[in-house]
């Protein structure tokens, strides 16, 4: 089945309304950035509203309407755990003890935190390891965006990722952190409403959601699951032979809810980086938890119709397929992209197309914006060039900087996405790419922020040798059916998981126990060089707690926080 598009004028006039209004924000912008902390910081002036939408639509790029879809119909209401306990517990957790830290220290990334906490080695890992690791989800969020103009309007796909490379540059390289978080918030809108008819127009052909269990029922027994499988979140968990994704529950909370989820949600500097920008330290704390409201009910906008997908193409008269790799498979990835062809008509196809496109460019300019600070701040000034004591100068060379780290990063996206394209779901590459790095990172900055022992020299050796755990685990393990070099087994066959996700939590596990079990023994006999006095504001223990007796009750986080947990807790009943 053909996913090439019909699009009437309509169709594209709403394209190109869509691309006008990105690019002239950045245009807007560009008087403003003056100076590189204008530029890569948004002169930290966001409000918590503004902030907390920019930290969501961040996420809300590939790995989530592309990537999420396609696990939904993969997986199952399974995939829900990654934004349920995959994400609203780390972000509570991170608005009330992270980030006082982040944001009171001065820190202008999360590599600089670790300069601060412990020493110049351990923030030039991380910043090496964090650029690899924003260049590579960049380049999936472009291999997406490079999908879809292919299959939708037809076009050559070398030429769609350079097409969508050049405006992702063009509106972050005029306008910066602050062009990037208000088109976040835009994009946040647009994705909404334009995927939004999915929900509705799928579920109501499939006949509601007792319709959708009645269709799900016998696709899920004919391959030897429950009835209600594909349905359920957590009932099915028991053992790893019970559910299409192939984990057990202990690894769910082990491998997604702690270590995977805490390592993205707290560590990574592109979600961090939002908050960062707030306008107080308050606003900062309320961000993650602004954000997280929105959060928790996206699957029923990504997910679900991924899992209606299941049962449609799986039901005779409805028209419904998906296009298959050389294999015979299914490429679970084209899943939005069909559904949105079965089911917009002109025009509010073309709102649908644009959603697609937006949420693809805002997780290819929330990486690029990280990318360029990292890069400027935590490579350039502190390993190539120095600031010299003159600011005004210092300012505008890092400015300069930041903008030719902006035109690098979106080259190097360029082949990254070519090796996106080697993985049947984008979201298993990424979580591949964040079991590696995030992992080992979170266990290296918990133990320090809660730890005042911990010590330079083993917070570098446990975040090197966790990076390798993962690197090696995923050599020596492969998914059943891999046919790639990039999904594992690279050294030999070891071990097969039945799916790659369960390979992806596993890593995480051994990345983050390696790093935790190193760093605590190295740090109980290595010397702390740095005084208690030079912690304050770094550490839980040696740091004054936040006080909120002058914060109206709505706006304190303590309140924001039980609200969130509460509207975690009923969704988790619901669903179980």
């Amino acid at each position: 089945m053909s996913a090439t598009f019909i699009l009437s004028w309509i169709d594209y006039l709403i394209m190109i309304v869509y691309f006008v209004f990105v690019l002239g924000i950045g245009w807007a912008l560009k008087r403003y950035m003056k100076t590189a902390n204008a530029f890569l910081e948004a002169g930290r002036s966001m409000p918590a509203w503004v902030a907390g939408l920019a930290f969501i639509s961040t996420n809300l790029g590939a790995l989530e309407v592309m990537g999420m879809t396609g696990s939904g119909m993969k997986y199952g209401m399974l995939t829900t755990h990654f934004y349920w306990i995959g994400a609203i517990p780390a972000m509570v957790f991170l608005a009330l003890f992270m980030m006082p830290f982040y944001y009171g220290s001065k820190a202008r990334s999360v590599p600089e935190y670790l300069k601060l906490r412990y020493d110049e080695k351990t923030r030039g890992l991380n910043a090496i390891l964090f650029a690899v690791m924003t260049i590579l989800a960049s380049g999936i969020s472009m291999y997406a965006l490079a999908i879809l103009m292919e299959k939708v309007l037809g076009w050559n796909f070398h030429l769609s990722l350079v097409l969508s490379a050049a405006i992702v540059l063009g509106y972050t390289y005029l306008g910066g952190l602050s062009s990037a978080i208000y088109n976040e918030v835009l994009q946040f809108f647009i994705i909404v409403i334009g995927l939004l008819p999915i929900v509705i127009l799928s579920l109501k052909d499939i006949g509601g959601w007792s319709g959708l269990q009645a269709h799900l029922a016998p696709i899920a027994t004919s391959r030897g699951f429950a009835p209600d499988t594909w349905t359920s979140t957590w009932r099915y968990t028991q053992t790893s032979t019970e559910n299409p994704m192939g984990v057990e529950w202990y690894s769910i909370l082990a491998g997604l809810g702690f270590v995977l989820s805490f390592g993205y949600w707290c560590t990574n500097f592109l979600i961090v980086q939002r908050a960062m920008s707030a306008k107080s330290q308050t606003a900062a704390r309320n961000v993650p938890l602004i954000g997280a409201i929105p959060k928790m009910f996206i699957p029923f906008l990504i997910i679900i119709p991924g899992v209606v997908a299941m049962a449609l193409m799986n039901t005779p008269g409805k028209g419904f397929s998906l296009p298959t790799n050389e294999a015979g498979q299914p490429i679970y990835d084209y899943t939005i992209i069909m559904l949105l062809k079965q089911y917009l008509p002109a025009g509010v196809l073309g709102l649908g197309i644009t959603a697609l496109l937006a949420s693809f460019m805002s997780g290819m300019a929330g990486n690029v914006s990280a990318f360029n600070t990292v890069w400027t701040y935590d490579i350039y000034q502190s390993y190539i060039r120095p600031v010299t004591g003159d600011k005004e100068a210092d300012e505008k060379h890092y400015l300069k900087m930041g903008r030719y780290a902006t035109i690098f990063g979106v080259a190097v996206s360029i082949a990254a996405a070519y090796i996106a394209s080697k993985f049947g779901n984008i979201m298993d590459f990424l979580q591949t790419i964040f079991s590696m790095i995030n992992a080992p990172l979170f266990a290296v900055i918990f133990l320090g922020m809660f730890w005042k022992r911990t010590t330079g020299h083993a917070a570098f050796t446990g975040l090197l040798t966790g990076f390798l755990i993962a690197l090696l685990h995923h050599g020596l393990t492969y998914p059943v059916g891999a046919d790639t070099f990039f999904k594992g087994g690279w050294i030999c066959k070891f071990h097969a998981y039945p799916v790659e996700m369960a390979q992806n939590f596993w890593t995480a596990i051994f990345a983050f126990s390696t790093a935790t079990i190193i760093t605590v023994g190295l740090s109980l006999v290595t010397k702390r060089k740095k005084t208690d006095e030079q912690l304050n504001g770094l550490v839980y223990s040696l740091t004054p707690r936040v006080s909120e007796e002058k914060v109206v009750w709505y706006q304190k986080s303590s309140v924001l926080a039980a609200f969130v947990l509460t509207i975690l807790v009923v969704l988790s009943i619901i669903f179980w």
